[in-house]
């Protein structure tokens, strides 16, 4: 009898083990999905990760979980990162899920037209990186030559777009993303117009950035490049008024005459041809209108304070369009002349 007792008393312990470990294994913890936002710091333990699942009530039992990571041989392959999860996940579910390193994406929008500087803030105010990572990144002579661009500075490669970035991402991994996204958007098909031009990639995205910030107008873009084209043909220089703005450094946004006369490689009132890199990042519309500037003769423009232009092809046409625009309250950037 006591022989059959201790059997009776074994085979509960093992039934309600094996219960146990069911529940612990096999099912979720609740049927309903509450949401848990769950950190795996960088170099975390398996056994600290089990922990903090269980704190989360995402999972019954740590130690069970541990048993799956051993047999599922996951232990040492968890990523790190943020994690949404929720208690309707069953174990393997969740033990997938940081093994495949699916963490949380959070999206920033860089508008065209930003500088890098610029670019490296509104990444760094977002959390995914440090502004100061950025910033250094993009002089990087080591780390620019690595992504196969021969210039000084990332600026102008940075392409405009919405991304997706995981909390803390590494600064490399975003620029190159942004550099990435660029090389997707400067097609062959581009390339090949830029050969057709005689004009060079960097060329092609100085252009393109000066045109993105002479104007948001989609339809003013080829009119634009139209400009600067027939400028560049003819030997005249550029006088845009965003390059100068470019060499300032600390600019106060107020740009006098003197400014427009102080010679710096970026002020294209003094200098001939284009300055000697891009002044921001360009979206792929002022690309393609750098690419193919409208069939027009003008050779100057002007605000008409409204946020579009007033094309001309004489001097004394532009003077006159100066005079009914800018005649009351002139800036100096307000025209384009010769």
């Amino acid at each position: 009898m006591k022989q059959v007792f201790v059997f009776v008393v074994v085979l509960a312990l093992v039934g309600a083990v094996a219960a146990y470990g069911h529940r612990a294994l096999d099912l979720p913890v609740r049927q309903v999905e509450i949401h848990q936002v769950v950190e795996v710091p960088e170099g975390a333990s398996f056994k600290e990760t089990a922990g903090l699942l269980a704190q989360k009530g995402l999972i019954v039992s740590p130690f069970w979980f541990r048993l799956l990571g051993k047999f599922q041989d996951a232990e040492r392959k968890i990523k790190p990162g943020e994690y949404d999860l929720h208690t309707a996940m069953r174990p393997i579910e969740i033990l997938n899920t940081l093994v495949s390193g699916r963490v949380i994406q959070y999206s920033v929008t860089v508008q065209e037209g930003l500088t890098a500087r610029q670019i490296a803030r509104v990444l760094g105010t977002t959390g995914i990186v440090k502004e100061a990572d950025v910033a250094r990144l993009v002089s990087e002579p080591a780390f620019i030559k690595s992504l196969g661009i021969e210039a000084k500075t990332l600026e102008g490669y940075l392409y405009p777009d919405t991304y997706y970035f995981p909390k803390r991402a590494k600064a490399e991994d975003v620029v190159r993303a942004m550099v990435s996204r660029l090389r997707q958007v400067y097609t062959p098909e581009l390339q090949a117009r830029s050969a057709a031009l005689k004009m060079t990639e960097v060329q092609v995205l100085t252009l393109a950035s000066i045109i993105e910030k002479e104007t948001g107008q989609d339809a003013e873009r080829p009119l634009i490049s139209a400009v600067f084209h027939n400028r560049l043909r003819k030997g005249v220089p550029l006088q845009s008024d965003p390059t100068v703005i470019y060499g300032i450094p600390n600019f106060n946004g107020n740009l006098t005459r003197k400014d427009l006369a102080r010679p710096t490689p970026f002020n294209t009132y003094t200098i001939p041809g284009l300055p000697p890199g891009p002044i921001a990042s360009p979206g792929g519309k002022s690309i393609l209108a750098a690419l193919n500037p409208a069939p027009v003769k003008y050779i100057f423009f002007v605000s008409k304070n409204d946020g579009t232009h007033q094309f001309s092809v004489t001097l004394p046409e532009h003077n006159r369009a100066v005079d009914h625009y800018q005649k009351k309250g002139a800036k100096p950037g307000s025209r384009k002349a010769a």
